[in-house]
């Protein structure tokens, strides 16, 4: 009987250490969802997740000691992933805005960003107020969703930029609104057949989305993306991927 109840007190250490040990490889890991359909901040190239934001998460999990893991789903279930828990953060050129502050924890802003439009290259829209009685395509679960929503147009929404630029191309819709550097982005791969306007819908900031709640978390990724912008990573990344960046 001795015997035994040494045994099991054996086997009951053994996996209080290996419990421990799995616990400790957890910590070592920062998990990212993201949705890789937003150039250049996250896209696939080759079937490898690659993007400004995927340096900067790299770059955040180097100055953090963790490995980054990095999961490819829709916008809204990388939004919502973050918010429970899920997935350690978001990063996949996230608006900061009030009603999402409501659910989730933000980094500091990285990025300023605005809403843009892209038309034909041949469109008599010059202006948004050439928009009135037109349908428009965007990404859903975006700012700029809501944008168009607020504004009451008549509007398509698709998963990803790239279907709400295709629904330009083909004639089911007048215009895209999508995030500047992504509607330039996308344009360019139309061969001349789009064309972003100049006009800025919209001012608005880029952070990493966090559970609500996990300051902690919230307050290491602060740290790492001030000292990303204090040693010049952060500038040669966006310089790297021909985005603007402001220091401040």
């Amino acid at each position: 009987m001795k015997k035994l109840l040494s045994l099991m007190l054996a086997l009951v250490m053994v996996l209080a250490v290996l419990t421990a040990c799995g616990g400790n490889e957890a910590d070592d890991v920062l998990t990212m969802a993201t949705n890789a359909e937003f150039p250049p901040f996250e896209y696939l190239e080759n079937n490898e997740i690659v993007g400004a934001d995927v340096d900067i998460a790299l770059a955040i999990a180097e100055k953090l000691g963790k490995k980054l893991e990095i999961t490819n789903i829709d916008f809204d279930a990388a939004l919502t992933g973050a918010a429970t828990g899920k997935y350690d953060m978001a990063v996949a050129g996230i608006t900061a805005n009030d009603e999402r502050r409501q659910n989730m924890n933000f980094s500091v802003d990285y990025y300023t960003a605005s809403q843009a439009i892209i038309v034909k290259a041949d469109s008599a829209i010059v202006a948004s107020k050439d928009l009135e009685g037109k349908t428009i395509s965007c990404q859903e679960g975006t700012t700029g969703e809501q944008y168009l929503l607020d504004n009451e147009y008549s509007i398509q929404s698709f998963k990803t930029g790239a279907e709400a630029i295709t629904a330009l191309t083909s004639g089911k819709v007048d215009a895209v609104v999508i995030d500047d550097a992504v509607a330039r982005a996308l344009s360019a791969e139309q061969n001349g057949a789009t064309k972003v306007l100049d006009e800025a819908l919209t001012q608005e900031a880029y952070a990493i989305a966090l559970q609500k709640g996990n300051d902690e978390l919230t307050a290491e990724i602060d740290g790492a993306l001030e000292a990303l912008k204090a040693d010049g990573t952060l500038a040669k990344i966006f310089e790297k991927y021909e985005l603007p960046y402001d220091a401040e």
